[in-house]
Order: structure tokens, then sequence, then C-alpha cells
């Protein structure tokens, strides 16, 4: 058994190693290059924004609903216990509010 190569077979060898490690070395160089770099920056960003936004709107949309549950009940009507003392309360802030601007301006 001969382990031995021919020089035919060892010039193709040296070939192929040449142009796999060219293809290495484009990709590498692709990689590399500021373009990718910040396109791949601003992707992550982008992601990282859409996740954010999301948990925000899925932190609203529960809060509004807690609130909403507690001023109607299941079947749409309005929960008049709740409604008028918020109601009346926000109708005293706001004469008081009416009030101290009209003092202020004599």
């Amino acid at each position: 058994m001969s382990d031995a190569r021919t020089p035919a077979q060892i010039e193709a060898d040296i070939i192929s190693r040449r142009e796999q490690l060219a293809v290495v070395l484009d990709e590498i160089g692709v990689r590399v290059h500021p373009k990718t770099i910040i396109g791949d920056a601003k992707a992550k960003v982008a992601g990282t924004v859409d996740r954010t936004a999301g948990r925000a709107y899925v932190a609203v949309n529960r809060a509004v609903s807690d609130v909403k549950a507690q001023f109607v009940t299941v079947e749409g009507s309005p929960r008049l216990e709740r409604v008028i003392p918020v109601a009346l309360l926000a109708v005293g802030v706001v004469g008081l509010v009416v009030a101290s601007g009209r003092r202020g301006r004599r």
C-alpha cells in the first residue's frame, strides 16, 4: 500500500485548499465589514425596541383593562357606586384649579 501522492495530486490539493481559504476569507471580510456590523447592530436594536414596545403595549393594555374592570361590570354596565365618587372628585379638582386660577389673576 503506497501513501505516496503524485505531484499532480499535491497540486490539486493545494488548489482546492486555496479555493476553500478564499471562500473563508471572503466570509470573514463580509462579517467584519462596517456595513455588515452596522446592519447587524441596527437589526438587534430594532428587535429590542419591538420587544420592549410589545411588552409596554401588553402592560398598558392590562392596566387599562384592570381600571376598566373597576368601573364597568362584566355585562358592560357602569358601576355607579364607583363612577359617581370619582366623577365628583374630578369635578371638585377642576373647580379648585379654576378657583385658584381666578385668584392668581386678581
